[in-house]
Protein backbone atom coordinates (compact mmCIF):
# COMPACT_ATOMS: atom_id res chain seq x y z
CA UNK A 1 0.00 0.00 0.00
CA UNK A 2 1.35 3.51 -0.91
CA UNK A 3 1.70 6.29 1.65
CA UNK A 4 -1.11 8.40 0.23
CA UNK A 5 -3.74 5.25 0.13
CA UNK A 6 -2.76 4.59 3.82
CA UNK A 7 -2.79 8.18 4.70
CA UNK A 8 -6.31 8.01 3.77
CA UNK A 9 -7.44 5.21 5.11
CA UNK A 10 -6.04 6.04 8.28
CA UNK A 11 -7.32 9.48 8.33
CA UNK A 12 -10.95 8.20 7.52
CA UNK A 13 -10.60 5.84 10.55
CA UNK A 14 -9.78 8.36 12.63
CA UNK A 15 -12.66 10.48 12.24
CA UNK A 16 -15.36 7.92 12.23
CA UNK A 17 -13.50 6.75 15.61
CA UNK A 18 -14.21 9.78 16.96
CA UNK A 19 -17.38 10.69 15.67
CA UNK A 20 -19.78 10.11 18.44
CA UNK A 21 -17.06 10.83 21.50
CA UNK A 22 -16.91 14.52 22.73
CA UNK A 23 -13.46 15.77 23.22
CA UNK A 24 -11.98 12.20 22.80
CA UNK A 25 -9.56 12.86 20.21
CA UNK A 26 -6.22 12.10 21.98
CA UNK A 27 -7.60 8.78 22.60
CA UNK A 28 -8.71 7.82 19.39
CA UNK A 29 -5.23 9.24 17.85
CA UNK A 30 -3.24 6.72 20.34
CA UNK A 31 -5.84 3.82 19.27
CA UNK A 32 -5.11 4.62 15.87
CA UNK A 33 -1.59 4.93 15.74
CA UNK A 34 -1.44 1.32 17.63
CA UNK A 35 -3.36 -0.58 14.88
CA UNK A 36 -0.86 1.51 12.39
CA UNK A 37 2.07 -0.13 13.96
CA UNK A 38 0.25 -3.59 15.49
CA UNK A 39 1.34 -2.84 18.71
CA UNK A 40 -0.26 -2.43 21.76
CA UNK A 41 -2.28 0.49 24.16
CA UNK A 42 -3.02 1.28 27.26
CA UNK A 43 -5.75 3.53 28.42
CA UNK A 44 -5.16 4.52 32.17
CA UNK A 45 -7.85 6.67 33.78
CA UNK A 46 -10.89 6.49 36.33
CA UNK A 47 -14.08 4.34 35.12
CA UNK A 48 -16.68 6.08 33.01
CA UNK A 49 -14.47 7.91 30.30
CA UNK A 50 -15.32 6.01 27.01
CA UNK A 51 -12.38 3.84 26.67
CA UNK A 52 -14.38 0.74 26.31
CA UNK A 53 -16.23 2.21 24.22
CA UNK A 54 -13.84 3.61 21.95
CA UNK A 55 -11.83 0.06 21.69
CA UNK A 56 -15.30 -1.68 20.69
CA UNK A 57 -15.86 1.14 18.06
CA UNK A 58 -12.59 0.44 16.62
CA UNK A 59 -13.34 -2.67 16.55
CA UNK A 60 -17.07 -2.43 14.48
CA UNK A 61 -15.28 -0.12 12.40
CA UNK A 62 -11.97 -3.03 10.91
CA UNK A 63 -14.96 -5.85 11.41
CA UNK A 64 -12.81 -7.15 13.49
CA UNK A 65 -13.26 -10.29 15.76
CA UNK A 66 -13.16 -8.45 19.42
CA UNK A 67 -12.84 -9.59 22.87
CA UNK A 68 -13.33 -8.29 26.19
CA UNK A 69 -12.81 -9.01 29.49
CA UNK A 70 -12.73 -7.31 32.88
CA UNK A 71 -9.44 -9.05 34.42
CA UNK A 72 -9.47 -9.50 38.54
CA UNK A 73 -6.82 -11.53 40.79
CA UNK A 74 -9.30 -14.94 40.46
CA UNK A 75 -9.36 -14.81 36.38
CA UNK A 76 -8.73 -18.28 35.42
CA UNK A 77 -7.03 -18.84 32.59
CA UNK A 78 -9.77 -20.71 30.89
CA UNK A 79 -11.86 -17.51 30.84
CA UNK A 80 -9.52 -15.99 29.01
CA UNK A 81 -8.27 -18.89 26.90
CA UNK A 82 -11.26 -21.31 26.56
CA UNK A 83 -11.80 -23.76 28.54
CA UNK A 84 -10.37 -27.39 28.65
CA UNK A 85 -11.91 -30.25 25.88
CA UNK A 86 -13.32 -32.72 28.83
CA UNK A 87 -13.89 -35.28 25.48
CA UNK A 88 -10.32 -34.33 24.21
CA UNK A 89 -8.99 -35.41 27.66
CA UNK A 90 -10.98 -38.38 27.74
CA UNK A 91 -9.06 -39.17 24.47
CA UNK A 92 -5.85 -38.55 25.63
CA UNK A 93 -5.55 -35.06 23.62
CA UNK A 94 -4.65 -31.77 25.99
CA UNK A 95 -6.79 -28.32 23.86
CA UNK A 96 -8.90 -26.12 24.34
CA UNK A 97 -12.11 -24.57 23.25
CA UNK A 98 -10.90 -21.20 22.49
CA UNK A 99 -13.87 -20.30 19.96
CA UNK A 100 -15.17 -16.34 20.94
CA UNK A 101 -12.42 -16.10 23.29
CA UNK A 102 -8.60 -14.02 23.07
CA UNK A 103 -7.10 -16.68 21.23
CA UNK A 104 -9.47 -15.70 18.27
CA UNK A 105 -9.55 -12.19 18.50
CA UNK A 106 -8.03 -9.50 16.11
CA UNK A 107 -8.62 -7.30 18.65
CA UNK A 108 -8.74 -7.69 22.81
CA UNK A 109 -9.69 -5.36 25.15
CA UNK A 110 -8.59 -6.60 28.89
CA UNK A 111 -10.16 -3.67 31.24
CA UNK A 112 -8.38 -3.35 34.85
CA UNK A 113 -5.12 -5.66 33.26
CA UNK A 114 -2.68 -4.95 35.73
CA UNK A 115 -5.46 -6.94 38.07
CA UNK A 116 -3.97 -10.12 36.21
CA UNK A 117 -2.69 -12.96 38.18
CA UNK A 118 0.46 -14.96 37.67
CA UNK A 119 -1.05 -17.63 35.69
CA UNK A 120 -2.54 -15.14 33.28
CA UNK A 121 0.68 -12.81 32.85
CA UNK A 122 3.03 -15.02 32.07
CA UNK A 123 0.40 -16.11 28.86
CA UNK A 124 -0.47 -12.63 28.28
CA UNK A 125 3.12 -11.56 27.98
CA UNK A 126 4.35 -14.34 25.27
CA UNK A 127 0.68 -13.41 23.16
CA UNK A 128 1.81 -9.67 23.03
CA UNK A 129 5.18 -10.08 22.34
CA UNK A 130 5.23 -13.66 20.09
CA UNK A 131 1.45 -13.48 19.30
CA UNK A 132 1.74 -16.79 20.52
CA UNK A 133 -0.16 -19.13 23.82
CA UNK A 134 2.29 -21.52 24.93
CA UNK A 135 -0.77 -24.07 26.89
CA UNK A 136 0.53 -27.02 28.54
CA UNK A 137 2.39 -28.90 25.76
CA UNK A 138 0.72 -26.48 23.16
CA UNK A 139 1.95 -23.30 21.55
CA UNK A 140 -0.67 -21.53 19.50
CA UNK A 141 -0.07 -19.13 17.37
CA UNK A 142 -2.65 -16.22 17.46
CA UNK A 143 -4.18 -13.75 14.84
CA UNK A 144 -4.13 -10.88 17.38
CA UNK A 145 -3.56 -7.51 16.01
CA UNK A 146 -3.52 -4.88 18.56
CA UNK A 147 -4.47 -5.51 22.79
CA UNK A 148 -5.74 -2.70 24.63
CA UNK A 149 -5.33 -2.48 28.19
CA UNK A 150 -7.56 -0.42 30.66
CA UNK A 151 -6.90 0.73 34.28
CA UNK A 152 -7.26 2.81 36.69
CA UNK A 153 -3.41 3.41 37.65
CA UNK A 154 -0.22 2.50 36.80
CA UNK A 155 1.54 -0.71 38.04
CA UNK A 156 4.00 -0.34 41.38
CA UNK A 157 4.76 -4.10 40.96
CA UNK A 158 8.20 -5.22 39.70
CA UNK A 159 6.44 -8.26 38.17
CA UNK A 160 3.64 -6.16 36.32
CA UNK A 161 6.98 -4.27 34.43
CA UNK A 162 7.63 -6.39 31.68
CA UNK A 163 4.24 -6.53 30.70
CA UNK A 164 3.43 -2.61 31.14
CA UNK A 165 6.40 -2.10 28.95
CA UNK A 166 5.06 -3.94 26.42
CA UNK A 167 1.95 -1.15 25.55
CA UNK A 168 4.03 0.99 23.55
CA UNK A 169 1.29 3.19 23.37
CA UNK A 170 -0.01 5.03 26.76
CA UNK A 171 -2.45 7.62 27.57
CA UNK A 172 -3.61 9.43 30.78
CA UNK A 173 -7.14 9.59 30.06
CA UNK A 174 -8.97 12.56 31.74
CA UNK A 175 -12.87 13.55 32.78
CA UNK A 176 -13.86 16.23 30.06
CA UNK A 177 -13.08 20.09 30.98
CA UNK A 178 -16.44 22.24 31.59
CA UNK A 179 -16.01 23.10 28.10
CA UNK A 180 -17.23 19.95 27.08
CA UNK A 181 -20.55 19.11 29.35
CA UNK A 182 -23.04 20.74 27.02
CA UNK A 183 -21.39 18.94 23.80
CA UNK A 184 -21.58 15.30 26.01
CA UNK A 185 -24.71 15.86 27.44
CA UNK A 186 -26.05 16.62 24.26
CA UNK A 187 -24.30 13.61 22.31
CA UNK A 188 -25.15 11.37 25.31
CA UNK A 189 -28.58 11.92 24.63
CA UNK A 190 -28.76 11.11 21.22
CA UNK A 191 -27.05 7.96 21.89
CA UNK A 192 -29.49 6.58 24.56
CA UNK A 193 -32.54 7.40 22.43
CA UNK A 194 -31.17 5.36 19.76
CA UNK A 195 -30.64 7.99 16.94
CA UNK A 196 -26.59 7.58 16.43
CA UNK A 197 -26.36 5.75 13.33
CA UNK A 198 -23.93 2.01 13.72
CA UNK A 199 -20.37 2.28 12.54
CA UNK A 200 -20.17 1.51 8.81
CA UNK A 201 -16.42 -0.59 8.41
CA UNK A 202 -13.91 1.47 6.95
CA UNK A 203 -11.58 -1.11 6.68
CA UNK A 204 -10.33 -4.46 7.56
CA UNK A 205 -7.26 -6.24 9.25
CA UNK A 206 -5.96 -7.00 5.53
CA UNK A 207 -5.83 -3.15 5.20
CA UNK A 208 -3.70 -3.02 8.31
CA UNK A 209 -1.10 -5.31 7.09
CA UNK A 210 -0.68 -2.75 4.14
CA UNK A 211 -0.93 0.22 6.43
CA UNK A 212 1.74 -1.52 8.57
CA UNK A 213 4.36 -2.02 5.12
CA UNK A 214 3.38 1.27 4.33
CA UNK A 215 4.66 2.74 8.17
CA UNK A 216 7.76 0.80 7.42
CA UNK A 217 8.22 1.95 4.29
CA UNK A 218 9.09 5.74 5.71
CA UNK A 219 12.57 7.52 5.48
CA UNK A 220 13.55 7.73 9.30
CA UNK A 221 17.30 9.32 8.83
CA UNK A 222 16.16 12.93 9.35
CA UNK A 223 14.14 12.41 12.83
CA UNK A 224 17.02 10.40 14.34
CA UNK A 225 19.49 12.78 15.75
CA UNK A 226 16.88 14.93 17.22
CA UNK A 227 15.43 11.60 18.52
CA UNK A 228 18.44 11.18 20.52
CA UNK A 229 17.96 14.32 22.05
CA UNK A 230 14.88 14.23 23.22
CA UNK A 231 15.60 10.72 24.96
CA UNK A 232 18.35 12.52 26.54
CA UNK A 233 16.12 15.51 27.78
CA UNK A 234 14.04 12.72 29.06
CA UNK A 235 16.83 10.87 30.94
CA UNK A 236 18.05 14.11 32.40
CA UNK A 237 14.37 14.55 33.87
CA UNK A 238 14.09 10.79 35.21
CA UNK A 239 12.34 9.42 32.43
CA UNK A 240 14.25 6.15 31.85
CA UNK A 241 13.20 4.54 28.71
CA UNK A 242 14.17 0.90 28.17
CA UNK A 243 16.13 0.10 25.04
CA UNK A 244 12.74 -2.20 23.68
CA UNK A 245 10.91 0.88 23.74
CA UNK A 246 13.48 3.43 22.28
CA UNK A 247 13.66 1.10 19.50
CA UNK A 248 9.61 0.39 19.30
CA UNK A 249 9.17 3.99 19.39
CA UNK A 250 10.51 4.60 15.73
CA UNK A 251 7.38 3.26 14.54
CA UNK A 252 5.25 5.34 16.50
CA UNK A 253 7.35 8.20 14.97
CA UNK A 254 6.32 6.71 11.06
CA UNK A 255 3.00 5.86 12.04
CA UNK A 256 2.52 9.52 12.63
CA UNK A 257 4.06 10.25 9.17
CA UNK A 258 2.13 7.97 7.40
CA UNK A 259 -1.08 9.91 9.12
CA UNK A 260 -0.07 12.77 7.94
CA UNK A 261 0.77 12.03 4.18
CA UNK A 262 5.24 12.10 3.98
CA UNK A 263 6.71 8.98 3.56
CA UNK A 264 10.05 11.29 5.00
CA UNK A 265 9.26 11.90 9.03
CA UNK A 266 9.78 15.15 10.32
CA UNK A 267 10.19 16.56 13.85
CA UNK A 268 6.60 17.07 13.69
CA UNK A 269 6.38 13.35 14.24
CA UNK A 270 7.87 13.13 17.03
CA UNK A 271 5.64 14.23 19.43
CA UNK A 272 4.34 11.00 19.63
CA UNK A 273 6.44 10.26 22.55
CA UNK A 274 3.70 11.98 24.30
CA UNK A 275 1.95 8.97 23.56
CA UNK A 276 5.39 6.41 24.30
CA UNK A 277 7.43 7.88 26.96
CA UNK A 278 5.16 8.25 30.20
CA UNK A 279 5.37 6.38 32.19
CA UNK A 280 3.56 7.17 36.21
CA UNK A 281 0.69 9.80 36.09
CA UNK A 282 3.01 12.51 36.47
CA UNK A 283 5.21 12.01 33.62
CA UNK A 284 2.63 12.61 31.13
CA UNK A 285 2.85 16.42 31.65
CA UNK A 286 6.08 16.36 32.28
CA UNK A 287 6.68 14.59 29.07
CA UNK A 288 4.38 17.24 27.04
CA UNK A 289 6.24 20.31 28.36
CA UNK A 290 9.52 18.79 27.93
CA UNK A 291 8.27 18.26 23.96
CA UNK A 292 7.18 21.77 23.86
CA UNK A 293 10.37 23.10 24.81
CA UNK A 294 12.33 20.91 22.62
CA UNK A 295 10.13 20.45 19.32
CA UNK A 296 8.65 22.92 16.94
CA UNK A 297 5.19 21.90 17.62
CA UNK A 298 2.19 23.13 16.69
CA UNK A 299 1.05 24.56 19.89
CA UNK A 300 4.75 25.95 20.28
CA UNK A 301 4.59 27.57 17.71
CA UNK A 302 0.83 29.11 17.74
CA UNK A 303 1.89 29.64 21.20
CA UNK A 304 5.08 31.80 20.17
CA UNK A 305 2.75 33.32 16.54
CA UNK A 306 0.52 34.77 19.62
CA UNK A 307 3.22 36.53 21.29
CA UNK A 308 4.59 38.01 18.03
CA UNK A 309 0.85 39.50 17.58
CA UNK A 310 0.41 41.01 20.77
CA UNK A 311 4.02 42.99 19.96
CA UNK A 312 3.12 43.97 16.95
CA UNK A 313 -0.42 45.34 17.97
CA UNK A 314 1.29 47.11 20.60
CA UNK A 315 3.68 48.48 17.95
CA UNK A 316 0.77 49.61 15.77
CA UNK A 317 -0.84 51.69 18.91
CA UNK A 318 2.87 53.14 19.38
CA UNK A 319 3.20 54.26 15.41
CA UNK A 320 0.05 55.45 15.27
CA UNK A 321 0.88 57.83 18.27
CA UNK A 322 4.49 59.17 16.71
CA UNK A 323 4.55 61.99 14.63
CA UNK A 324 5.64 62.54 10.82
CA UNK A 325 10.07 61.78 10.82
CA UNK A 326 10.06 61.44 14.31
CA UNK A 327 13.33 58.65 14.78
CA UNK A 328 11.69 55.67 16.58
CA UNK A 329 10.12 55.34 13.44
CA UNK A 330 13.10 53.60 11.92
CA UNK A 331 13.90 51.79 15.30
CA UNK A 332 10.19 49.98 14.69
CA UNK A 333 11.07 49.55 11.24
CA UNK A 334 13.85 47.52 11.63
CA UNK A 335 12.10 45.70 14.56
CA UNK A 336 9.38 44.82 12.67
CA UNK A 337 11.63 43.51 10.17
CA UNK A 338 12.99 41.87 12.13
CA UNK A 339 9.87 40.00 13.22
CA UNK A 340 8.76 39.29 9.85
CA UNK A 341 11.55 37.52 9.50
CA UNK A 342 11.08 35.42 12.88
CA UNK A 343 7.53 34.62 11.68
CA UNK A 344 8.36 33.47 8.24
CA UNK A 345 11.35 31.21 10.09
CA UNK A 346 8.97 29.66 12.44
CA UNK A 347 6.42 28.24 9.65
CA UNK A 348 9.34 27.16 7.47
CA UNK A 349 8.34 23.69 6.52
CA UNK A 350 5.41 23.70 8.53
CA UNK A 351 2.76 21.94 6.63
CA UNK A 352 -0.52 22.89 9.09
CA UNK A 353 -2.81 24.88 8.03
CA UNK A 354 -4.03 26.82 11.17
CA UNK A 355 -0.32 27.56 11.61
CA UNK A 356 0.11 28.82 7.93
CA UNK A 357 -2.97 31.52 8.40
CA UNK A 358 -1.62 32.32 11.81
CA UNK A 359 1.60 33.34 10.14
CA UNK A 360 -0.06 34.88 7.07
CA UNK A 361 -2.43 36.97 9.07
CA UNK A 362 0.64 38.23 11.25
CA UNK A 363 2.71 38.80 8.33
CA UNK A 364 -0.03 41.02 6.34
CA UNK A 365 -0.80 42.72 9.88
CA UNK A 366 3.40 44.02 10.20
CA UNK A 367 3.03 44.61 6.21
CA UNK A 368 0.63 47.35 7.16
CA UNK A 369 2.45 48.78 9.90
CA UNK A 370 5.60 49.25 7.91
CA UNK A 371 3.51 50.86 4.94
CA UNK A 372 2.58 53.82 7.88
CA UNK A 373 5.89 54.03 8.54
CA UNK A 374 7.06 54.65 5.52
CA UNK A 375 4.42 57.13 4.64
CA UNK A 376 5.22 59.14 7.54
CA UNK A 377 8.51 59.20 6.46
CA UNK A 378 7.50 59.79 3.57
CA UNK A 379 10.22 56.90 2.02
Amino acid sequence: MDITTASKLTNAFLRELEAPFIGRHEEAMVITLALMTGEHAILIGEPGTAKSALVRRASDLLRARFFKYLLTKYTEPGELFGPLDIRGLREGYYRRVTRGKLPEADIAFLDEVFNANSAVLNSLLSIMQERILYDGYMEIRVPLWSMIGASNKTPDEVELEALYDRFLFRHHVKPLDVEYWDKLLDATWIIERGEHPPPEPVMGIEDLKGIVKAVLSVDLARVKAPLIKLFLALQEKGLHLTDRRKGKILKAVAAHAVLSGRSVANENDLIVLKYTAPKDLEDFDKVSIILMEELRTKDRVLRELDEIRANIEAARRAVARLQSFDPKLIDYYRSLKSARNRVTSLVKDFEDQEVIKAAEEIIELIDDIIQDIMAKLNM
